[in-house]
């Protein structure tokens, strides 16, 4: 049974928190009460940046990362290796590879993974930029980073055959030290980070003896 309060503005800032991902009721209640004992200030302050980031953030025109301006600093980089390209799901897999360390090149978000089940299918997420950023020329290596899951293998699967017409450019995958259902952003980042130097060939993931 869903508890009942006294006040309607408790109410409803409690409902607005219990929106988020993996926020129920109780937190819910737990963090409003939590900001009403902070100074006045502090709680206008997280409004006002709430308000600003989603006014103001927008993504990159090339990578789809989250950005301030039509250019992530990641693409902006001149120092980065425009080269080579990582595939990954969301924005929360760039910073976990970024925390490794270990990949100079770029990045491309598809912002999900084809599903079926759930309705998506290649023209829901940012496939066909992939496809013309590689037509465009100057990439010679493409990594896919994607969860080792159903979807994660189908997306990769269809990819490749997206990218098969480009022979120049090597299609590759993280090793399998990311275990089987894993999902990248909850891979610690030495395993991760292996993951990417060790990486193989993609076509390599599907052939049998």
């Amino acid at each position: 049974m869903d508890q009942e309060f006294a006040s309607t503005l408790l109410e409803s800032a409690v409902s607005a928190f219990a929106k988020l991902p993996g926020i129920g009721r109780k937190t819910a209640l737990r963090l409003v009460l939590h900001l009403l004992k902070q100074p006045e200030g502090e709680a206008v302050a997280l409004g006002e940046a709430v308000q600003r980031l989603r006014r103001e953030i927008r993504y990159c025109r090339t990578c789809h990362n989250i950005s301030e301006s039509e250019q992530c600093p990641i693409c902006a980089n001149p120092s980065r290796d425009t080269g080579t390209v990582c595939v990954v799901e969301n924005v929360k897999d760039v910073m976990s590879i970024e925390n490794t360390a270990q990949h100079h090149g770029l990045y491309h978000v598809l912002g999900g993974l084809i599903s079926p089940m759930d309705g998506i299918g290649p023209q829901d997420i940012e496939i066909d930029s992939l496809v013309e950023r590689v037509k465009a020329g100057g990439i010679h290596e493409v990594i896919l980073a994607l969860a080792a899951t159903m979807e994660g293998d189908t997306t990769n699967f269809y990819i490749y055959r997206r990218l098969a017409p480009y022979p120049d450019v090597r299609i590759t995958m993280l090793a399998r030290g990311v275990s089987v259902g894993n999902e990248i952003e909850y891979t610690d980042e030495l395993t991760l980070g292996r993951s990417i130097q060790n990486r193989t060939l993609f076509s390599e993931s599907f052939k049998t003896d």
